[in-house]
């Protein structure tokens, strides 16, 4: 590696010193089985203007088509002012708070992100962010475990309304930490999660129940019943949710008689963009007797000697700074950047403007809907109200359809048959504010010509 600045000498000096022969001797204890050995399909080096051709003519793919897909990852409008602020030095380049004497803009910054993020989901507390959405479902999973001293089990509620990438990961993080992800089937008819559904789970011993609001369908759940049920059996609530549709729909602090225990999401949609899919940055908030839980770190007011206020880590349980077994997770940082854009772009919205996109969001989505289901053959699938998103049902298979449609310029949505078989026909559009009625037109037009 170039960037390593010993000469040869150097290391053979140091080798000798510890009666070493080369460097391979170092890692003599790993048995070869396990060794990697030469990485034969990586392909060579690229030069700086090699690279920049080649990322280039990348993100040209990306360019000149009208995006109807979500699930997940929203096109949304970023202010100008948000990454122009983001990107200046001062944020772009800050390191790790650790000296909170030199460190304040920085501190503040994800103090300020956590405030935002505690009200907007109507919870006592929020960390400075996790890594995306998905692995912070698998974190708050983990939470709940060690957070309910009323249950013994190692097994939670999943429905299979929950976004299938975020119930991939969670598996993948948590199965090996013999957690069990018990899944809980979904109304056929409604497109969400009934209470009923949880009947033949009651009395038994789980940890929590898993509730995404809006699912992955785009319909909105009971959360309410669903939440009461569960505490009522002695579960934790895990609430997955979209930021900007918190704008409109009541907060999770706020779902039945009690309000959710832990919330994780995806924060993307406030203010960071697609970007081929990352880098985005995961949400995660609770109540407040459940604060020595929460993995990451967690940003305090306070004031100093002289009774200035001032901010520095308050809680930082995690494994670089605590031993590892007392740690409640190896996340080790947050995603400052994308964090930092988000907490502008909130700011700059504010209470009113969030508000609004919401509402344009759903009205353009229930324009879509009708403009397309007037398309012969195609129909709305369920039956329960929506957000941004709905899943239509095509006359043909979804993945035809959708690659008819990328050849004129247009993603259509999400094909639900990758997940969900008896769904292979069926798509998961999403129109938001940044869509125009030209827009709506435009693949109604395609859609109708795909399947003439």
């Amino acid at each position: 590696m170039p960037y390593i600045p010993h000469t040869e000498d150097d290391v053979q000096a140091m080798l000798a010193a510890i009666g070493a022969n080369s460097i391979e001797d170092l890692f003599d204890e790993i048995p070869a089985h396990l060794k990697a050995g030469k990485l034969e399909a990586l392909p060579d080096g690229l030069s700086e203007m090699e690279a920049t051709a080649l990322m280039a003519a990348r993100a040209r793919q990306d360019a000149g088509a009208l995006c109807f897909i979500g699930a997940g990852a929203y096109e949304h409008h970023i202010p100008a002012a948000v990454w122009e602020i983001a990107t200046r030095g001062e944020y772009y380049t800050a390191y790790t708070p650790y000296q909170a004497e030199a460190s304040q803009g920085t501190l503040q910054t994800i103090y300020e992100y956590q405030t935002l993020m505690a009200r907007l989901t109507g919870m006592d507390a929020s960390n400075a962010s996790v890594y995306d959405g998905a692995s912070g479902l698998s974190e708050a999973v983990l939470m709940a475990l060690r957070a309910n001293r009323k249950s013994k089990s190692s097994r939670v509620l999943v429905p299979q309304t929950v976004h299938p990438r975020y119930r991939q990961a969670t598996d993948a993080i948590c199965s090996n930490q013999n957690v069990e992800l018990v899944s809980v089937p979904f109304d056929s008819a409604a497109g969400l999660t009934a209470v009923e559904a949880l009947a033949p789970f009651a009395g038994e011993d789980f940890a929590a129940l898993v509730i995404q609001q809006p699912n992955f369908f785009g319909a909105l759940e009971d959360v309410h019943a669903l939440t009461d049920w569960a505490h009522a059996n002695n579960l934790l609530v895990i609430a997955v949710t979209n930021p900007t549709s918190l704008a409109l729909l009541a907060p999770p602090g706020e779902w039945g008689t009690q309000g959710a225990d832990i919330v994780v999401g995806e924060g993307q949609p406030l203010g960071v963009p697609l970007s081929s899919g990352g880098p985005y940055f995961g949400f995660m908030c609770c109540k407040q007797q459940h604060i020595r839980q929460m993995p990451g770190r967690i940003i305090g007011r306070t004031v100093d000697l002289e009774g200035k206020p001032g901010f520095t880590l308050t809680l930082q349980a995690r494994e670089q700074h605590i031993r590892r077994s007392k740690a409640t997770s190896n996340i080790c940082t947050n995603q400052g950047l994308a964090m930092t854009a988000a907490t502008i772009y909130a700011s700059l919205l504010g209470p009113d403007g969030l508000e609004a996109v919401a509402a344009h969001c759903h009205a353009n989505t229930r324009a879509l809907v009708s403009k397309l289901t007037a398309v012969n053959g195609v129909s709305e699938v369920f039956s329960a109200p929506v957000f941004h998103e709905a899943v239509l049902r095509l006359p043909r298979k979804a993945a035809d359809v959708l690659a008819a449609l990328a050849q004129r310029n247009i993603l259509g949505g999400y094909d639900l048959g990758q997940d969900y078989p008896e769904l292979a026909d069926c798509v998961l559009i999403c129109a938001t504010e940044t869509r125009v009625e030209a827009d709506l037109d435009a693949y109604a037009a395609a859609l109708k010509e795909v399947l003439a």
